[in-house]
């Protein structure tokens, strides 16, 4: 397994993470998504672990809290040997104090991740949505604190805007407060707006891009097809609308390249979706899922080779899409290339 830097920090991630987001399985969502019980999910921790994947994420609206506590159960014993990333900030009840990041919020939802993680720190605790209500500094001032307090290692983001997270940075360097160093996002093949804005800002402050649903929102596991109607058994049928939509023409013609490149390299089409988003800028880790041991191990399949630099650009042309206002002419126009190097070498 490769070992990155999770951004401008010196934290030293797995190139692959594990998404527990199927552990538990309560809820609408979540139940389609996986129901890994504490047993099961000790047995893919374990395979993990042998294939040097250290890095495990979780949420506390992941089903009610239970995928934390179901994780906390499959690492016990092995503490020293994993990271443990988790997030809040999104509603997990009705009452006025049960969403957002002021500071008894986060200081009540650290408190109730470390005991249901059954551990006494955090590795990266992560703000799962920006909080437009509460006060920077006060968002900030507290993290600070529960880092001081030695409850949370290093400190990330998840689904911010560029300025949301840019205010946020600019804030912590004034005011000597913990930066931010990771921002999850979501990224694939068939969802690229990621580059537009937020990959130059990585770049530019050291935020290193740790990916939720790098295959499309279960798009490009290749069991879709052209032509084809959905697979009565996918989960897409119960989960479509809670992700990122994709236009069909988009993930057909993605589709075709990974089938071409799949007969090509003797790889699964997942494997080559997902070896494609570990050359990108600013990726320290991509996390996958899995329900059972089989799809884990063709995941992990996605390591230790490399696309050719003509397999990557046909899959460059095949997922390109026209960026919005501001970000179209940096793809079109060389005297704005010129003027940001950065910018344009994400397009």
């Amino acid at each position: 397994m490769e070992y990155r830097r999770l951004g401008a920090s010196g934290l030293m991630v797995p190139a692959l993470s594990f998404g527990a987001g199927t552990f538990g399985g309560q809820g609408p969502l979540f139940g389609a998504w996986g129901s890994s019980d504490a047993r099961e999910a000790r047995r893919l921790v374990d395979i993990c672990i042998d294939a040097g994947v250290t890095m495990f994420d979780t949420a506390d609206v992941y089903s009610g809290g239970a995928s934390e506590e179901v994780l906390g159960q499959a690492v016990k014993g092995r503490r020293d040997r994993v990271l443990l990333s988790t997030k809040t900030s999104l509603p997990t009840g009705d009452g006025p104090g049960d969403a957002g990041s002021s500071r008894s919020r986060l200081i009540a939802a650290c408190d109730a991740a470390l005991r249901r993680l059954d551990t006494d720190h955090i590795d990266l605790f992560q703000l799962h949505a920006f909080d437009a209500g509460t006060p920077v500094d006060e968002v900030l001032s507290t993290l600070d604190d529960l880092v001081r307090a030695g409850k949370v290692r290093y400190l990330g983001i998840s689904n911010f805007s560029g300025w949301q997270a840019m205010k946020s940075l600019a804030h912590a360097e004034r005011h000597g407060r913990t930066r931010y160093v990771a921002h999850q996002v979501y990224y694939s093949l068939v969802g690229r707006d990621y580059e537009w804005e937020l990959m130059p800002l990585g770049l530019d402050q050291g935020l290193g891009a740790l990916v939720w649903s790098p295959l499309g929102w279960g798009r490009l596991t290749g069991k879709i097809r052209r032509g084809r109607p959905l697979p009565a058994r996918s989960r897409l049928h119960e989960t479509a609308d809670y992700g990122p939509p994709v236009e069909d023409e988009l993930l057909y013609r993605v589709v075709d390249v990974l089938d071409e490149i799949a007969e090509e390299t003797g790889r699964a089409v997942p494997q080559i979706a997902l070896n494609w988003l570990l050359q990108r800028p600013t990726v320290s880790s991509v996390i996958i899922g899995a329900r059972t041991e089989e799809q884990l191990r063709q995941n992990l399949g996605a390591v230790d080779w490399s696309l050719t630099p003509e397999q990557t650009a046909r899959l460059d042309e095949a997922s390109s899409r026209t960026a919005p206002y501001p970000y179209f002419p940096y793809q079109r126009q060389e005297g704005f290339a010129r003027l940001n190097p950065p910018i344009a070498a994400c397009s």
